[in-house]
């Protein structure tokens, strides 16, 4: 039996096809690695359109997640806020009842009790979170309350007096997706905190209270309650709105993160099997490769 020697033609052919599936392993060997079927998007073809769009919801999702998230915490804080006042409410309705028995103690513990609650009340409507002031509309840089002006004299049970805010009329509001924005402000000029503000005003500077006065202050102190209630009913509602539309957002950036997977991912395990196959085939050609150029003719006419 007879062997042709081609070395040249031979091992160029060899190399050439060896390179190939060196070039191929190294493909792989990322893919393997990263787990994704390429780093470039030029590379996915028809696909590119699609993944790219993808991804652009997914952002898209989350940004509207961080918005609900941050309106959520907000609303969380006001509410607790909003519980306060209730409580000063409360506080204030105690020190009431206990001045209806007509002792002057009692009266002078009801005043003393608004002087201290009034302040209290200030602060509760300062309230800030992240640096900004919960209850000033979009003035969220400066205080909701100033009760400089608005705390001397005892004004009226029966006329609404807002002077002590500083505040906008702008309602704050979160956008949860392209379609759907949740109001969930609530200003310290709302008619619940007007209430609670003005009959404590009027009985922290009253230099006495009469049981007519007393019996005017409590009636309003209960209105105040009711609608302080009404405040905490709204916010709770605008906490659930919010809370349902982070949930579908939520869902929606899983779904399009799987779908983008699907389009991108590689399945690691085959890549592996893939590369152990290449490595074998390579192995081969390299000992082809290294049989073909020892070949010489004097080892052939030896």
């Amino acid at each position: 039996m007879t062997m042709r020697i081609a070395t040249f033609a031979n091992s160029d052919q060899m190399i050439a096809s060896s390179l190939r599936t060196q070039a191929t392993m190294a493909t792989l060997q990322v893919q393997e690695a990263s787990g994704l079927k390429s780093e470039y998007l030029a590379d996915y073809g028809a696909d590119t359109q699609h993944v790219v769009n993808l991804q652009v919801s997914v952002t898209r999702a989350q940004s509207y997640i961080d918005a609900a998230t941050l309106a959520d915490s907000k609303v969380q804080v006001m509410y607790s806020a909003v519980g306060q006042v209730s409580d000063v409410v409360t506080q204030l309705r105690s020190a009431l009842s206990a001045a209806t028995s007509g002792s002057s103690t009692g009266t002078s513990s009801a005043i003393s009790t608004a002087q201290q609650l009034l302040q209290q009340m200030t602060g509760i409507l300062n309230t800030q979170y992240d640096g900004q002031y919960l209850f000033g509309g979009a003035r969220t840089s400066t205080t909701a309350v100033d009760t400089s002006a608005f705390a001397s004299g005892t004004g009226s049970l029966t006329t609404a007096d807002t002077s002590y805010y500083q505040g906008d009329s702008e309602l704050a509001s979160v956008r949860v997706s392209d379609r759907q924005s949740v109001s969930y402000g609530v200003t310290a000029d709302d008619p619940a905190f007007e209430k609670v503000m003005r009959v404590l005003k009027y009985v922290a500077n009253s230099a006495n209270l009469s049981d007519s006065d007393i019996s005017a202050a409590l009636t309003l102190a209960d209105q105040a309650v009711d609608e302080v209630a009404t405040v905490q009913a709204k916010l709770s509602d605008a906490a659930s709105r919010i809370e349902s539309g982070k949930s579908q957002q939520t869902d929606y950036k899983s779904y399009a993160e799987s779908l983008a997977t699907d389009l991108t991912s590689v399945d690691v395990a085959a890549v592996t099997a893939q590369l152990s196959t290449y490595q074998a085939q390579l192995t081969a050609s390299y000992t082809a490769i290294s049989k073909i150029q020892s070949l010489n003719l004097a080892s052939y006419l030896r």
